[in-house]
């Protein structure tokens, strides 16, 4: 019985340019930790997972109370398998607010609050 090839890491992988972006523009947030993870890359702030890099692209924990806003901006859902269906809470973070630090450490702010609610 032949397998089925293997999805790698690579498949979520970011460029450490990207990822050192993020950290730059998210340094007013607070102490925040970049975790490796299943190939892409977690966001910590204060022990709490708020965000995922995948794909050089940010993505932020949502809830009911904040997933209004980035659909609002048009943004998509996380996909961990573009070529599969599922999705999960975190949504792209629209490129307006990636490209300015105080509007991104806000929407951070609000993912980080989702996360402790989430606990």
């Amino acid at each position: 019985m032949r397998r089925k090839p293997r999805r790698t890491s690579r498949s979520l992988a970011s460029s450490g340019g990207f990822e050192t972006f993020v950290l730059d523009q998210l340094s007013d947030l607070g102490d925040v930790v970049a975790r490796k993870m299943f190939g892409g890359v977690g966001l910590y702030c204060d022990g709490f997972f708020f965000g995922i890099i995948a794909r050089d692209e940010l993505y932020l924990k949502t809830d009911e109370r904040t997933r209004a806003a980035f659909e609002a901006a048009g943004s998509s859902p996380f996909r961990p398998f573009p070529d599969r269906p599922g999705t999960m809470q975190y949504y792209r973070v629209p490129l307006d607010v990636l490209e300015s630090a105080p509007e991104l450490v806000r929407w951070a702010r609000a993912a980080v609050e989702v996360a402790k609610r989430a606990k």
